[in-house]
C-alpha cells in the first residue's frame, strides 16, 4: 500500500495544485468566463447538470465503443489477410494509409450523408474509420514480426500455418493489439464527439458542448468535456485491465508494484 501512496501522490498533488493555482489565477485577475471558467463553476455546473451530463455521457460512449468494436474487428480481419497473403498487403495497405491520412472532419458530412444525421451508426462509422489504422498496423507487425527460431522450429515439425497462426503469430501480436487499443480507446471518444458537432441526437455529449457555448453558458461546456475526459480515461482503464487478463506474462501488462 505505501508503494502504491508514493506512486500516485505526486500525480495526485500536481493535479490539486493546478486546480488550486487554476482558480486563484482566475479570482486574481477576473478572468472572464468565456475565456477560462474557475473550477469551482465547473464542479458547480457538474453538480446541476449531472443527469443530463449522464444521459449525454452514455449516448457518445455507445457511440463511441460501437464504433470502436466495428473499427477493431475490420483492423484485425485485414490485418490477417495482410499477414497472411502478400498480395492482400499489397494491395490494402495503399487504401488504409490513405484512409488514415483524410481528416476525421471530412468523413463526418459523408457519414451523416450515408447512415443519416440522428442515426448513431454514423458516428460509429468516423469512429470506426479514426481507429481502424492504428489498430491495423499494429496488428501487422505483431502478426509478422516474429521469432526466426520459432517459426522454423513450428516448421520443422511440420505445423500447418493454421497453427502457426494459433500458437505463434496472434499470441505474438497481443501486446501490439492491446497497444493500439489502448490508443484507440481514446481517439473513439474524440471520433465520437467531432462527428457529434456535424449534427446528431441533442443528448450527447458533443452537441451539448456547442448549444451551452452558443448561449455563452461556458462552464457547462467545460463541465462536458470534464465528462467526456473521464469517460475516456474509463475507457482507457477497462483496455488496460483486459490487457492484464490476456497477456499477464507480458513486461506490459505487469504492475511496477509486483
Amino acid at each position: 500500500m505505501s508503494r502504491r501512496l508514493r506512486r500516485y501522490l505526486p500525480a495526485a498533488a500536481i493535479f490539486i495544485c493546478v486546480l488550486v493555482g487554476w482558480e486563484l489565477v482566475v479570482r486574481a485577475f477576473s478572468v472572464k468566463q468565456f475565456l477560462l471558467p474557475a473550477p469551482s463553476a465547473i464542479a458547480g455546473a457538474l453538480l446541476e447538470h449531472r443527469d443530463e451530463l449522464a444521459a449525454a455521457a452514455g449516448s457518445t460512449l455507445y457511440e463511441a465503443v460501437g464504433g470502436f468494436a466495428i473499427g477493431g474487428v475490420a483492423a484485425i480481419a485485414v490485418a490477417l489477410a495482410t499477414a497472411r497473403w502478400t498480395a492482400a498487403r499489397g494491395a490494402l495497405m495503399p487504401f488504409a494509409i490513405a484512409a488514415n491520412s483524410v481528416p476525421i472532419i471530412a468523413f463526418a458530412p459523408i457519414m451523416n450523408n450515408w447512415f443519416g444525421v440522428l442515426n448513431p451508426l454514423s458516428k460509429m462509422m468516423v469512429v470506426a474509420v479514426l481507429v481502424f489504422f492504428p489498430i491495423m498496423i499494429n496488428a501487422v507487425r505483431g502478426l509478422t514480426l516474429v521469432d526466426p527460431a520459432s517459426l522454423e522450429l513450428m516448421r520443422s515439425y511440420a505445423a500447418s500455418e493454421l497453427s502457426i497462426l494459433l500458437r505463434l503469430r496472434i499470441p505474438n501480436s497481443l501486446p501490439f493489439v492491446l497497444t493500439a487499443l489502448k490508443v484507440s480507446a481514446t481517439l473513439a471518444l474524440i471520433g465520437a464527439i467531432v462527428a457529434e458537432y456535424f449534427g446528431g441526437a441533442q443528448s450527447v455529449l458533443g452537441q451539448y458542448i456547442i448549444t451551452e457555448a452558443a448561449f455563452f453558458r461556458f462552464a457547462n461546456a467545460w463541465a462536458a468535456v470534464v465528462v467526456a475526459s473521464a469517460a475516456s480515461i474509463a475507457f482507457f482503464v477497462i483496455i488496460l485491465a483486459l490487457e492484464r487478463l490476456a497477456i499477464p506474462w507480458h513486461a506490459s501488462a505487469r504492475s511496477p508494484d509486483a
